[in-house]
């Protein structure tokens, strides 16, 4: 690097301060930061460089050339790549939180038109990288951010790459595929032949034991008819049956009530510093600290993107009743996914002999060295 790219690059170092760290993962560390040129709170992402074979990281500059061409409202806005100090920095837009941590804060309540604003908005993002034959292959929802507006983004494409090329091959991701197929077929019963034609095709086809499918109801009894109908489709085995996201978002779920809340509207993690706005009203009187029957979260009146108001439930931690704001009745509210269907012992797992599973991780283990 000559001296006057030495020069330019510290000038655009110098034009990011950098705050508290936001996360660390495999390639590097991930800053809060403050854009100084307009004010603008950023996050960095430092790739380390010096282990790779001659300061080249792969991921990271796959990652820069997709951002590049993935321009949505529902995906991770990329604002500048620079080296600086043998590392590579990548400054995205900030964003307050991701799903997971929406997910796991159990002061939060989502309502089933909350739930339809997240997958709403997950399946536009997703419906925009296959429209660019893009594949994401690492969807989870710590990689689903949030930002103040409460708008969600597709993040972390270093594991994306380009669909289409008749000489692409996909490498495993890992020991952890095995874990995953069995969590699935679990969940959805083992594919059949008559479910999924060209299934015994694949080039590492192993036949499994077979495990009948729970009914699709009793994993998720707050589903309405419309999203259960929608999730069977999405998790159709066959994917030349399978329905794509794009078809997704015109399934009748999103436009059957209630409507999906305002993405300003969703419940959304109390930051680090933030305090919790209170849930007491004078007029209910005192709260009873004894015995231990606290209210987790009362949600109130919100506007669906049709300009109705809709009323959600007030959720008890005790007796996990919820009260129907509407008509006054009292019912059970369980969890989204009811684990008790598979009984008291943990649902049966697909399995593989030995000389299967010797012959599966010998392809894995080379597929992985060659990748």
């Amino acid at each position: 690097m000559s001296e006057v790219d030495r020069l330019l690059t510290k000038k655009v170092a110098d034009r990011y301060l950098k705050r508290e760290v936001l996360g660390e993962g495999t390639y590097g560390v991930v800053y809060k930061a403050i854009d100084t040129k307009t004010g603008q709170m950023v996050a960095i992402k430092k790739i380390r460089l010096g282990k790779y074979k001659e300061g080249v990281n792969f991921t990271a500059l796959r990652e820069i050339k997709l951002l590049k061409e993935l321009q949505d409202p529902n995906i991770i806005k990329l604002f500048d790549a620079f080296p600086h100090k043998e590392n590579l920095h990548l400054v995205f837009e900030f964003m307050e939180s991701d799903l997971e941590a929406v997910i796991r804060d159990r002061n939060i309540f989502l309502s089933p038109a909350d739930i339809k604003t997240y997958i709403q908005m997950t399946l536009k993002g997703l419906a925009h990288c296959h429209k660019k034959w893009v594949l994401h292959r690492d969807m989870k929802p710590n990689n689903l951010l949030i930002g103040a507006d409460g708008h969600l983004k597709l993040a972390d494409f270093g594991l994306a790459r380009i669909f289409g090329s008749p000489d692409r091959k996909f490498t495993h991701q890992g020991s952890s595929d095995m874990d995953q197929l069995g969590k699935i077929f679990a969940a959805f019963g083992t594919p059949k032949a008559s479910q999924w034609p060209d299934l015994i095709h694949l080039p590492d086809y192993v036949e499994y034991q077979f495990v009948p499918a729970p009914p699709l109801h009793s994993l998720f009894k707050m589903a309405s008819d419309d999203a259960l109908d929608l999730l069977s489709k999405m998790f159709t085995y066959d994917p030349k049956a399978r329905i794509s996201a794009q078809q997704a978002l015109e399934h009748r779920y999103f436009s059957s009530l209630p409507a999906p809340t305002k993405p300003a509207l969703l419940p959304r993690p109390v930051r680090k510093g933030e305090s919790k706005p209170s849930d007491y009203n004078p007029h209910d009187g005192p709260i009873v600290l004894s015995p231990p029957r606290k209210s987790r979260r009362v949600m109130v009146q919100r506007e669906g993107l049709d300009g109705n108001t809709y009323q959600t439930a007030k959720v008890d931690d005790h007796a996990n009743e919820a009260t129907d704001g509407i008509s006054g009745r009292s019912e059970i509210m369980p969890m989204s996914i009811d684990l008790s269907v598979f009984g008291s012992r943990p649902p049966p797992r697909p399995t593989l002999n030995s000389a299967d599973r010797t012959h599966l991780k010998r392809k894995l283990d080379l597929e992985f060295l060659t990748s």
